[in-house]
């Protein structure tokens, strides 16, 4: 196992003394400047960007949600499908005409994106209006790569495939007060066969048990009702760690600091959810009866292809000791369509677990390959159209499981959390049940950041319509 790299306090105080340097050139502008933080991908990459932030803050920049207005603009990246990566090479490519306008803007590609050396080598070349290229190792040296760039000029990259590190004290400026990411750790040693983040991301690395539930503990005692823990996969948390942790103590320990919260998880690698996790969940109110538990086949041949270190049966057995002993638990997970070799009997097999399990909900995608994957070299002689006739079954199939879900909440009454203003012209607020459900209701907005008993009345197949009781 590689050895985690400990960032010490100095040097990140040193990263604060280039923070303070370069607040001491913005006071000096005609106007104080603006930050645009663009954030793709999953929650981990969020809170890279409230860490991002964070330094920002520090450097004296205020935030915007117009590039043009910005000084800065930092495109946070994820590398895990083809779909995204062009997203981002197309945003990128337009903010060639934002730098003719405004040159001294300073604009910054990070994230997984930005530590795979074929796209750092693409910025580099075709790209040459970006400024700073860094990955996520390199994250906690941001202001100085800023400060640098501030007084030198230039271009500058940081994506060496360094070792894992885990910096704290780094500052955070968070989107919502309601809901908060706390990261438990970085990386990931699962290695499936279609997965570019251990890649990117490095090794798994567990933060201090203490300093985890102290940010936790900061966070109740400032109001947050929603607080997840993120990890590439949660439950390995602690194999690194000395004193016998592992993620249902730590889960155990953060349900018992006091305040009026909910705590949720993701993502959960199967292989690695215990039942002794199951029982944490099941006795701890304050964890929400949610889970996002990826299957990504119903196949055992096409899982091992994956390299996910488990079978179908040993996936449903998983399924149903969890649901012994939370009956009303909502199940999420993930499923590729379409790898490399899958056949369609093999699909038939995914749709046949899908109709067994009957998931809430499903994130769908098809294969895409990423460079430097092995399932990348694997033939893939099924047709592109082919995959999508089968996506396009197995949506059908959850939409229909997912209306019948949300169907049967109908007369129940919900413990939800109000967290925002409602979009859908049918209600005036926003609302979360306990197991994640989205409830669109009417209300007061005096409500947002509080916890109501909603009476279910009706439903879409995404979400849920209500009224306070």
């Amino acid at each position: 196992m590689e050895r985690t790299t400990l960032i010490s306090p100095a040097e990140i105080e040193q990263q604060l003394s280039h923070c303070q340097a370069v607040a001491e050139l913005t006071a000096q502008w005609p106007d104080r400047p603006l930050a645009f933080v663009d954030t793709y991908g999953c929650q981990q990459n969020e809170a890279d960007s409230e860490r991002i932030r964070g330094f920002l803050a520090k450097m004296g920049f205020g935030f915007t949600a117009s590039e043009e207005e910005a000084r800065i603009i930092v495109i946070n990246t994820c590398a895990i499908r083809e779909h995204a990566e062009q997203r981002v090479f197309g945003n990128v490519g337009a903010l060639v005409h934002v730098k003719r306008r405004h040159p001294d803007t300073l604009i910054c590609l990070c994230g997984c994106m930005a530590q795979q050396p074929h796209v750092a080598k693409k910025i580099r070349e075709s790209y040459r209006h970006v400024d700073l290229v860094f990955g996520p190792h390199a994250l906690w040296r941001f202001p100085e790569m800023v400060h640098t760039l501030l007084t030198q000029r230039g271009r500058a990259f940081s994506v060496d495939d360094e070792a894992g590190s885990i910096a704290e004290g780094i500052p955070v400026v968070r989107q919502d007060r309601i809901k908060a990411w706390v990261s438990i750790m970085y990386g990931c040693n699962n290695f499936c066969s279609y997965c570019i983040v251990p890649y990117t991301r490095g090794r798994e690395r567990s933060r201090e048990p203490e300093v985890i539930l102290g940010e936790i503990a900061e966070l109740a005692a400032q109001g947050y009702k929603d607080i997840t823990l993120l990890g590439q996969n949660v439950n390995s948390y602690g194999k690194d760690l000395e004193g016998g942790w592992d993620f249902p103590r730590l889960l155990e320990r953060a349900a018992a600091i006091p305040g009026e919260f909910l705590l949720r998880f993701m993502t959960s690698h199967p292989k690695d959810a215990t039942e002794k996790l199951f029982d944490v969940m099941a006795r701890c109110e304050k964890v929400a009866p949610v889970i996002h538990l990826p299957f990504q086949s119903g196949n055992t041949r096409v899982l091992t292809a994956m390299n996910r270190r488990y079978s179908r049966e040993q996936y449903l057995d998983k399924v149903d000791a969890l649901r012994r002993r939370i009956p009303n638990v909502v199940l999420t997970s993930d499923v590729i369509v379409g790898f490399p070799g899958e056949t369609t009997e093999e699909f038939e097999d995914t749709l046949s677990l899908i109709e067994q399990v009957r998931f809430d909900a499903l994130f769908t995608f098809i294969y895409s390959p990423r460079k430097g994957t092995p399932a990348a070299e694997l033939p893939d002689p099924q047709p592109r159209g082919e995959k999508s006739a089968n996506f396009d079954r197995l949506v059908e199939v959850q939409n229909r499981i997912s209306l019948e879900k949300h169907r049967a909440y109908i007369g129940s009454v919900q413990r939800c959390l109000i967290d925002g203003a409602g979009e859908d012209p049918r209600s005036s607020l926003n609302a979360r049940t306990a197991g994640g459900r989205l409830v669109h209701l009417d209300g007061d907005p005096a409500l947002i950041g509080r916890f109501a008993d909603v009476r279910i009345t009706g439903c879409s197949t995404w979400a849920l319509f209500g009224e306070l009781v």
